[in-house]
């Protein structure tokens, strides 16, 4: 038995996308990913916008942190996800990368935060998709 793929999710302040991110994964997964999210420069706290979107699907997302990106974190992980945080992010031969195309919550109302929520759900059953093949 193979050990438990991870995922790190990385945004500039680690205060909204990169923590819905990790919020669906860690619902959607059920323990069977390992879960990480850091910010190249992490905020003071969570977007509280984004605390209130995944609320409204049921997934608490209070307890979250914004965490330094550090090397360790990316070397720990198998796939290592970008959110706008460009050049700042280290790349590692051998790790696969994505980098999504999302809009930034920061500064937004619940009504634009939503359609980000439910886009990073689809990214997220997708990749879930590709890390755990269904057993034949």
């Amino acid at each position: 038995m193979s050990e438990k793929p991870s995922v790190l999710f990385v945004c500039v302040h680690n205060a909204g996308r990169s923590q819905m991110a990790a919020g669906w994964l860690t619902h959607l997964a059920a323990g069977r990913i390992e879960v990480r999210s850091a910010g190249s420069m992490p905020a003071e706290q969570i977007n509280p916008t984004a605390v209130a979107a995944m609320s409204e699907v049921g997934i608490d997302i209070t307890a979250a942190t914004p965490k330094v990106l550090t090397v360790e974190a990316v070397q720990a992980s198998d796939v290592v996800i970008t959110m706008g945080c460009g050049d700042a992010c280290p790349v590692f031969p051998g790790k696969r990368y994505e980098d999504w195309k999302l809009d930034d919550p920061a500064g937004q109302g619940i009504d634009a935060v939503r359609p980000i929520r439910d886009d990073i759900r689809a990214r997220i059953e997708k990749l879930i998709g590709e890390l755990l093949p269904a057993s034949t």
